[in-house]
């Protein structure tokens, strides 16, 4: 095998793989990226058996085709270390050897035989989506799905597909985020969990929001493909929960505030809250909002704005870390919060066809 590409772009492919291969994997094939060089240009292949990738070199000129499996991490260290605008790769035996200029590295190989077999895309049945939308859908969920314990079905993001749309849910069980976007689908219907880290990655090697990009589900494994790059997801198992029956209808209390406002003054109050008591109470009166947050052997702080509020004057407590996530993530520059009463979820719609729901806190008066 002998292969000359840019570094750039070769650094860029590396650095796709190496989010999908672990560090320390079960075993040591797991730890490697297999390179595949034929006619047609050069391929990079990564998995974690969860997740797995083929990201495609476009500028690659290839001598000598070949195939060959060696250490990730290393490989992507190395190259975005060199200074050289072109690599060279060439194998021979049981070494591989990596040249920028003046400088190289000989990397020890593995049995390319050994390396698990990574699927291609399958366009039957696949749906076409704007890769902007797909990113911004994936932006405003993903970041509300179970980091740690919870149901194992929590651990990913729902994607269904019904009715003319995509929608994407994701929740830990303290808040949820569901956004949606109309999809030429011929009436199609299907739903799956798929991983965070999988949705993740499938944004990530999306290089122009205006490209299509296409979409698969089969029973196991979901998959994208750009250009440049096909990502493949392991489905997870499970029953997510039952979403539609918990989303809260239009609350009794409406109150719309401007966005970058309402997130200066949570950041604000949220300073003197301790870990264990995250919480700040909002007190809504005609007009005004009022935010306070308190923590024994620290102390309180206090904040108010104006926001557009009529009804009578409530009360509702949320962990601010949640909310301002949510805030992060809002399309508008006005946020509108809804909700029945203290104990009730609130409502935050955060721009057309996204909402964010956050149960309350109980804290003491």
């Amino acid at each position: 095998m002998k292969i000359t590409c840019q570094r750039e772009e070769l650094r860029e492919a590396l650095s796709v793989i190496s989010a999908v291969v672990p560090a320390r994997g079960a075993k040591p094939i797991l730890e490697t990226l297999k390179l595949i060089a034929t006619e047609e240009g050069l391929e990079l292949v990564g998995t974690d058996l969860e997740v797995s990738a083929r990201i495609s070199v476009k500028e690659a000129q290839v001598d000598e085709p070949g195939v060959v499996v060696l250490p990730c991490k290393v490989a992507l260290d190395f190259v975005r270390d060199l200074f050289s605008e072109t690599v060279t790769i060439s194998c021979e035996q049981d070494k591989c050897i990596i040249r920028g200029g003046t400088d190289q590295c000989e990397l020890v190989t593995l049995d390319a035989d050994e390396y698990p077999v990574i699927s291609h895309f399958n366009e039957k049945d696949s749906f076409s989506l704007q890769g902007g939308n797909f990113s911004r859908l994936v932006q405003q969920t993903a970041f509300a799905a179970a980091r740690d314990g919870g149901r194992y079905a929590m651990h990913g993001v729902m994607v269904e597909i019904a009715d003319d749309e995509v929608k994407m849910i994701a929740t830990d069980g303290r808040r949820l985020a569901l956004a949606s976007q109309p999809l030429d689908a011929d009436g199609r219907k299907s739903s799956a969990i798929v991983p965070t880290k999988g949705l993740q990655l499938f944004s990530r090697v999306i290089e122009d929001p205006l490209d299509q990009v296409k979409i698969s589900f089969d029973e196991n494994q979901a998959g994208i493909r750009t250009q440049n790059a096909q990502i493949f997801a392991r489905l997870i198992d499970g029953d997510f929960p039952h979403y539609s029956a918990v989303l809260p209808k239009e609350g009794e209390h409406l109150m719309e505030a401007d966005r970058d406002l309402l997130s200066q003054k949570l950041r604000l109050v949220a300073n003197v809250t301790g870990d264990e008591a995250r919480a700040v109470r909002l007190t809504i009166s005609k007009g005004k909002l009022e935010l306070k947050g308190h923590c024994v052997g620290r102390g309180s702080a206090d904040a108010q704005l104006e926001v557009e509020y009529s009804g009578e004057g409530s009360e509702i407590a949320f962990n601010p870390d949640y909310v301002l996530e949510g805030l992060k993530q809002c399309q508008t520059e006005t946020v509108r919060l809804e909700f029945q009463q203290r104990s009730s979820p609130g409502k935050f719609i955060l721009g057309e066809n996204y909402i964010y729901i956050v149960m309350p806190i109980t804290i003491d008066a």
